[in-house]
């Protein structure tokens, strides 16, 4: 995925609102841009950290948006609308191994006794359709990039939608897709939300699939880049 140039560098002075923050830019001033990321953005927030900003598209109130942070000596990526483009094109080139294969990729396919929609619905002659969901990770604890940073009910009921779709002999994956690439195994945060790390487990337990990808994240592109082992029982530090 190309990200939008050119990107203007600044140092984060605050973020605040859920998707507001404040940005020092390189002459002194001092900028409200948009966040698009609803969630904490544990170990992302810090104030002084190096971010880089995009130009936002005519007509909007703020000058920019939040693309990407510093931190750990790595970009980044903050946009928690990245990931299902990151997977579509990640699709479209055969970069997912466990998902190759399918003949069409449909997207927001309404599902479930909860009334849900699931990200991409992969479906090919003689196969079991395959409901594949996504969640955004950024969160870096020691070794391990850790889910979710924030109680997610609504991530609790996607893992039980799951559950039932294999229950009745399809297909359901749950990707994992970490916009970092300096994390070692993925887990689960149990502490933030026990009921999420809870469902998740059922979720597995019942035949969800499981995986995780780290992204290689540059000032001028994100991609997919590789698989990362998961470790579900692994306790926190």
């Amino acid at each position: 995925m190309d990200l939008p140039q050119p990107l203007t560098e600044g140092r984060l002075v605050r973020r605040y609102k859920r998707f507001l923050a404040d940005v020092e830019l390189a002459g002194g001033e001092v900028v409200t841009v948009h966040c698009p990321n609803p969630g904490r953005m544990a170990g992302l927030d810090a104030a002084g950290a190096r971010v880089w900003l995009k130009p936002a598209p005519a007509g909007r109130k703020l000058p920019f948006g939040l693309e990407l942070v510093e931190a750990d000596g790595v970009w980044v990526g903050i946009n928690t609308g990245h990931p299902n483009g990151l997977v579509r094109e990640a699709l479209a080139l055969g970069a997912i191994a466990e998902l190759r294969g399918y003949a069409s990729v449909r997207a927001e396919v309404r599902y479930g006794s909860e009334r849900s929609r699931i990200d991409f619905l992969l479906e090919d002659p003689g196969r079991p359709p395959c409901w594949v969901e996504i969640k955004n990770v950024h969160w870096k604890v020691g070794r391990f990039a850790r889910f979710p940073d924030a109680v997610t009910s609504r991530g609790a009921k996607h893992a039980r939608e799951l559950a039932a779709r294999v229950s009745i002999g399809e297909r359901a994956v749950l990707l994992y897709v970490i916009q970092r690439e300096d994390c070692e195994v993925f887990g689960l945060a149990d502490r933030t939300d026990p009921a999420y790390a809870a469902a998740c487990r059922q979720a597995k337990a019942a035949g969800v699939e499981i995986l995780a990808y780290a992204c290689a994240v540059r000032p001028d592109t994100i991609r997919l880049e590789r698989p990362l082992p998961v470790d579900l029982q692994a306790p926190e530090d």
